[in-house]
């Protein structure tokens, strides 16, 4: 007795079959891409929310120097500075910090054993301003000139400079760092499919034989490797937010530091991942493949 017809026997393999066995290497390495990638999303969006915290926080207060002139005593300048300045439009509050304030900042520079006492160490005024309509430095100097007082205001404003400064070179560093990433994975992603053309360059030459278009060839692996990509893009953001919720976690109101504060809502930044690395996938291996199936 003859054996039965066998039809999934005797069908043509896929092209590009679903399975291959280079794919959880593929898989591995474009998934710690993206983990790396939405790493440096977070660490960019917490840095920027600390940035602007501590410029916001500094743009609303002011220092003032008291210099005490004549028989005048330090402690009774700045309580005049502190009195002045509360009376001015755009000050919400002005208080005279304790001697011991001024004496802790000056220690550092001469040492436990200097009398300081015997030294004419100035004062300092904390200046509370308005959030709506704070009052200028020059508005400051002028209340305090006014009265006779010798003070110095220093309204924060080279250190706002810097902050944002800094919060911009981490930006642009987060940019070019998600950009290199993105580059590696289409190097990745363009590798692999050189590869399988180069494997299966017997099948191309036949599917132009039978007509096939260049176009239909490279739409096979652009679909292909973009599945891949997404998946690998949903292990890597995955895991991405897996840290990023245990740092939340680990240093509970703030983050695991202040300068780098994670929020909950920050989680929601690696969602996108997947679909950034399936167009990346997609574009790399139509581009690759177009190039390659030409020259076949």
């Amino acid at each position: 007795m003859s054996e039965p017809f066998d039809v999934a026997r005797w069908r043509p393999a896929p092209f590009l079959p679903e399975r291959d066995a280079r794919d959880p290497a593929l898989i591995f390495v474009v998934a710690v891409l993206c983990f790396l990638a939405c790493l440096t999303a977070l660490g960019v969006i917490a840095a920027d929310r600390a940035a602007g915290g501590w410029a916001n926080q500094l743009t609303g207060e002011a220092t003032v120097i008291v210099r005490a002139r004549g028989g005048e005593t330090p402690d009774a300048a700045a309580a005049r500075a502190a009195e002045v300045l509360a009376g001015v439009q755009g000050v919400a509050e002005a208080r005279a910090l304790e001697r011991e304030k001024a004496y802790e900042l000056v220690r550092p520079w001469l040492g436990d054993s200097a009398d300081l006492e015997d030294l004419p160490v100035p004062r300092l005024v904390a200046v509370t301003l308005e959030r709506e309509q704070p009052a200028t430095a020059d508005q400051l100097n002028a209340a305090l000139s006014a009265q006779g007082l010798d003070t110095v205001v220093d309204d924060h404003s080279i250190w706002i400079k810097d902050i944002r400064r800094a919060a911009g070179v981490v930006r642009w560093t987060g940019s070019g760092v998600f950009l290199l990433i993105a580059l590696a994975a289409a190097a990745v992603v363009a590798f692999a499919t050189r590869a399988g053309l180069a494997a299966r360059k017997d099948v191309v030459e036949v599917l132009h034989l039978t007509g096939a278009e260049d176009g239909y060839i490279a739409a096979l692996f652009q679909l292909r490797f973009a599945r891949i990509a997404a998946v690998s893009g949903a292990l890597g953001a995955a895991a991405a937010a897996a840290l990023g919720a245990t740092l939340r976690l680990i240093g509970g109101g703030e983050g695991i530091t202040p300068a780098l504060p994670i929020a909950w809502l920050d989680l929601l930044a690696v969602l996108p991942c997947p679909l950034i690395a399936a167009a990346v996938a997609a574009v790399a291996a139509r581009l690759t493949a177009t190039a390659l199936i030409r020259t076949l």
